[in-house]
C-alpha cells in the first residue's frame, strides 16, 4: 500500500525546494567527463569497452550499427497491432509538426530598407532514445518527426543495446517508420559523446535531442557548445489542478501514470477541496495495488509525490506557476483559468485530456522541459531544428536615410571604421 502525504499550502515551501533539488548532478560529473574523454580519444573502441562496462553487453567491432537484417527482424518481433499503433501515433505527431512549421518573411522597415528571415534546417541531428527501465518507442518518433518535418537531411538514433546485443525491436521499428537514417546500439553518456565528436562509425551531429538518465543529461550539459542540445531533462513531473467537480478516479489514475516513470518522478495534486483530496488519496491506494509498477509508484510517493491543499483556485495556480511543471492537467474548471497559466511544458485541459494521450499520440510532443525550466523554454518542436537567419536589403536611398543614425552611434562607441563603411558609399556627393 502506498503512503500519500497531504500537505497544506502554507507549509509546502520546503517540499517544493526538495523537488527542485531532486536531480542534482554534481556526484556524477567527474565520471561523465571521464567517459567523454575516453570516447573523444578512443572512438569506436572506447564505445565497445564502455558498453561492456556499463551495459554488460559485448558488442562485436563493426556491429554498432543496426543492420538492415536487424531492422527486418525487428518488424517480425512486434505485432501488427503494435505496428498500427506506432503508425497512427506518428501520423498525429507529424500533423501537429507540419502545423508548427514557420515561414520566412520580409517586412519594410522604412523606405528602401527591408528586413526579413530565411529558414534553414540543421544538417545532422542525433536522437537519444532511452531503453533502460522502460524502452520508449514513443520518444523515438517524438524526436525524429519534428526534425524530419523541419527538413533535417540526416537523422540518426542511438539507443542502449539489450543483453542479447540487439536494440529494442519497438524502438527500431518506430525509428524506421519515423524516418531515421541510421540506428546505433550505443547508450549512456558514451552515446552523447559519440554524437558530439563523431567516431569511425557514428557521425558528428549538429544537435542532440531526447531525454535520458542523469549520466545522459550531464553529458549533454558538459558537451553543450561542442554540440547543440535540446534541453537538460530531469525526472518527470505532473501537477494536477483540480476542483471539487473533478472525478477522483481520473485524478488518481493520472498521478499514478506519472509516478510509475521513476522513483524520482513527482505527481502532485493541488486542490482547494479537502473532500476531493481524501477521495483521490483512497483511489491512489486502490488503483496502485492493481499495477505491476506499484513498487516504483510507492517509491515516488515516498519521495516527492503528494497532495497539496490550497485555499482557492488562485493559490493553486500560483503554486503551479512556481513549480513550472513539465505536465499540467486542469480538471473541473472553465477555460478562463488558462489565462493565468504562465509556466508549464504542456497543458492538458479537461477531464478526458489525460496526460498519457500526450505521451503517445494526441499530436503534441512529449519531450518537455522539467525542473522549472518551463519558465524559460518550450517542449521539443520543429523550431528546435531550424535556424532563423535574418536578412536585410538596403537601397541607396534606404542607407542614406540611416546615415546620420549610423554615424552618430559609431561616434558614441568609438568605432570610426563602422562610420566609414557607411559614409564611403556617399563620398564625393554634395551635402
Amino acid at each position: 500500500m502506498i503512503e500519500v502525504r497531504m500537505i497544506d499550502y502554507g507549509t509546502q515551501k520546503e517540499f517544493i525546494d526538495r523537488i527542485r533539488n531532486r536531480s542534482s548532478s554534481a556526484d556524477v560529473e567527474s565520471c561523465v567527463q571521464d567517459i567523454i574523454d575516453s570516447v573523444k580519444k578512443g572512438g569506436d573502441a572506447a564505445l565497445l569497452e564502455l558498453t561492456l562496462k556499463f551495459d554488460k553487453v559485448q558488442l562485436e567491432p563493426g556491429k554498432i550499427l543496426v543492420s538492415d537484417k536487424e531492422i527486418k527482424e525487428a518488424y517480425s518481433k512486434i505485432t501488427e497491432k503494435q505496428k498500427k499503433a506506432i503508425k497512427a501515433a506518428i501520423a498525429n505527431v507529424e500533423k501537429f509538426a507540419q502545423a508548427q512549421k514557420p515561414k520566412g518573411f520580409t517586412t519594410e522597415i522604412s523606405n528602401g530598407v527591408k528586413c526579413g528571415v530565411i529558414l534553414r534546417p540543421l544538417e545532422k541531428v542525433g536522437c537519444y532514445i532511452p531503453a533502460g527501465r522502460y524502452p520508449l518507442p514513443s520518444t523515438t518518433y517524438m524526436t525524429i518527426v519534428p526534425a524530419r518535418i523541419a527538413g533535417v537531411k540526416e537523422i540518426v538514433v542511438t539507443t542502449p543495446p539489450k543483453k542479447d546485443g540487439k536494440a529494442d525491436p519497438g524502438i527500431i521499428v518506430a525509428a524506421d517508420m519515423a524516418g531515421a537514417c541510421r540506428i546505433f546500439k550505443i547508450g549512456g553518456a558514451q552515446a552523447i559523446a559519440a554524437l558530439a565528436f563523431g567516431t569511425e562509425t557514428i557521425p558528428k551531429v549538429d544537435k542532440i535531442c531526447g531525454p535520458g538518465n542523469i549520466y545522459v543529461t550531464v553529458a549533454k550539459k558538459l558537451l553543450y557548445g561542442t554540440v547543440g542540445i535540446d534541453m537538460l531533462a530531469g525526472p518527470s513531473e505532473i501537477v494536477i489542478i483540480a476542483s471539487e467537480k473533478a472525478e477522483p478516479g481520473f485524478v488518481a489514475a493520472d498521478m499514478l501514470a506519472q509516478a510509475e516513470h521513476d522513483p524520482l518522478a513527482a505527481s502532485i495534486l493541488i486542490t482547494d477541496s479537502k473532500k476531493l483530496a481524501e477521495e483521490v488519496k483512497e483511489e491512489l491506494s486502490i488503483q496502485a495495488e492493481k499495477l505491476s509498477s506499484k513498487e516504483t509508484i510507492r517509491q515516488s510517493f515516498d519521495n516527492y509525490s503528494c497532495i497539496i491543499i490550497a485555499k482557492d483556485k488562485t493559490q493553486a495556480v500560483e503554486l503551479s506557476n512556481t513549480i513550472a511543471p513539465e505536465h499540467l492537467e486542469i480538471i473541473g474548471y472553465e477555460k478562463g483559468i488558462l489565462k493565468d497559466i504562465t509556466n508549464a511544458g504542456s497543458v492538458f485541459f479537461g477531464s478526458y485530456s489525460c496526460e498519457a494521450a500526450g505521451d503517445y499520440c494526441s499530436g503534441t510532443n512529449h519531450v518537455l522541459p522539467t525542473g522549472e525550466s518551463a519558465r524559460v523554454r518550450s517542449g521539443l518542436s520543429v523550431y528546435d531544428f531550424l535556424k532563423m537567419i535574418t536578412i536585410q536589403y538596403l537601397t541607396k536611398p534606404g542607407l542614406e536615410g540611416l546615415k546620420e543614425t549610423i554615424g552618430t552611434l559609431a561616434d558614441m562607441e568609438g568605432l570610426p571604421a563602422h562610420k566609414n563603411a557607411c559614409m564611403k558609399r556617399f563620398e564625393g556627393e554634395s551635402k
